[in-house]
């Protein structure tokens, strides 16, 4: 589980081999959500609104970015950090 950025608590982090669609998971203390990389929408687990709002602004940012991690995470590539949240 490669951890691809931390901010403001939040760790963002891609599994190996991964199913469709691309996809990142994010934990926050002690809440966890997968996000769709295109819709920027979450569509496993939850996080509060604010932590919602923070790394779906982050997500629109580095949406490029997160697609060749993507990418490169379905080829067991070790993924490219990316910069957090300011």
């Amino acid at each position: 589980m490669p951890e691809i950025s931390r901010f403001f608590g939040m760790i963002v982090f891609m599994y190996w081999d991964e199913h469709n669609p691309p996809h990142f998971h994010v934990k926050y203390g002690g809440q966890q959500a997968a996000i769709n990389i295109r819709t920027l929408e979450i569509t496993e687990g939850k996080l509060n609104r604010r932590a919602t709002e923070l790394v779906l602004d982050w997500a629109e940012l580095h949406q490029t970015e997160l697609l060749e991690n993507w990418d490169k995470c379905a080829l067991k590539q070790k993924p490219n950090k990316i910069a957090p949240l300011n």
